[in-house]
C-alpha cells in the first residue's frame, strides 16, 4: 500500500498560495510599492506632528516663565513615564509578533500581536482614567471651555499650554486607537493563516505604523511631562 506524504494532504495556507495582483510584474514589486507606500505615509504624520511641535517651540519661548509651571501643575511625569515604558514594551512585542510570521509561527505572531493590544488599550486607559476625565471635571480645557483660576498663573497662559496639551495628546491617542484595531484585525488574520514566511507584508506594514505612534509619544513625554 502506498502512503501518501503529510505534506501532500494538508491544505496549504493563504500564505503559501500568495498570488500578487494581476497589475503587478511580481509579488516582490507590490511588496516594494506597499513599502514605499508606507513610509511616504509615515512622512505625512510626521508633517503634521510637526505643526504641533513648532506650535509648542513658539509659545514655550513666548510663555517661557509659567510654561514650566504649569507642567509641573497639570501634569503628572510618573503617569506619563508609565505610559511611556508601556509603548516602548509594545514596541518590542509588535517585532515579536513580525519575527513569529516570518518563521511561520502563526500562534507566536498571535500571542505577540494580543500583548501589543493589551499594551495599547493599558494606554488608552491610563490616559482616559488619570489624565482626562479629572482635567474635564476640573475643566483644565482647551479655548473657552477652559475655567479661570486653576494652576500656579490661572491667566491665557494655562489655557495655551492645556491647548497643546490637548490637541497633541487627543491626535496622538486618536493613533493609538487606530491601532487597536488594524492590530486587533491582524490577530483576526493570522489565525486564518494569512500571513507567513512568503507573506507578511501588511503586519510589517502594521509594525512601522505603531513605531511611528510609539516616537511621536517619546518626544510629545519629555515636551509636555518633563518641562517643569
Amino acid at each position: 500500500m502506498t502512503t501518501v506524504p503529510v505534506n501532500m494532504t494538508k491544505k496549504p495556507e493563504p500564505h503559501e498560495t500568495y498570488v500578487h495582483g494581476h497589475h503587478w510584474r511580481s509579488a516582490e514589486d507590490e511588496k516594494d510599492a506597499a513599502k514605499l507606500g508606507m513610509w511616504l505615509f509615515l512622512g505625512t504624520e510626521a508633517l503634521m506632528f510637526s505643526g504641533f511641535f513648532c506650535a509648542y517651540a513658539v509659545f514655550r519661548m513666548l510663555y517661557f516663565d509659567t510654561w514650566h509651571e504649569s507642567s509641573k501643575y497639570y501634569l503628572n511625569w510618573k503617569i506619563g513615564g508609565f505610559n511611556t515604558l508601556v509603548l516602548l514594551i509594545s514596541s518590542f512585542t509588535i517585532v515579536q509578533a513580525i519575527r513569529g510570521a516570518q518563521l511561520g509561527r502563526k500562534m507566536m505572531a498571535f500571542w505577540y500581536l494580543a500583548a501589543t493590544n493589551v499594551c495599547a488599550l493599558t494606554f488608552l486607559v491610563v490616559k482616559l482614567g488619570w489624565e482626562y476625565l479629572p482635567k474635564i471635571q476640573k475643566g483644565e480645557l482647551p479655548g473657552g471651555f477652559f475655567t479661570y483660576g486653576h494652576g500656579p498663573a490661572g491667566t491665557t497662559h494655562d489655557q495655551v499650554f492645556l491647548g497643546i496639551y490637548w490637541v497633541a495628546t487627543a491626535t496622538h491617542g486618536l493613533h493609538v486607537l487606530i491601532g487597536v484595531f488594524i492590530i486587533g484585525w491582524c490577530m483576526i488574520r493570522t489565525m486564518k493563516g494569512h500571513f507567513g514566511p512568503k507573506n507578511y507584508m501588511f503586519l510589517e506594514n502594521t509594525g512601522l505604523y505603531w513605531h511611528i505612534v510609539d516616537i511621536i509619544w517619546i518626544f510629545l513625554f519629555p515636551m509636555l511631562y518633563l518641562v517643569g
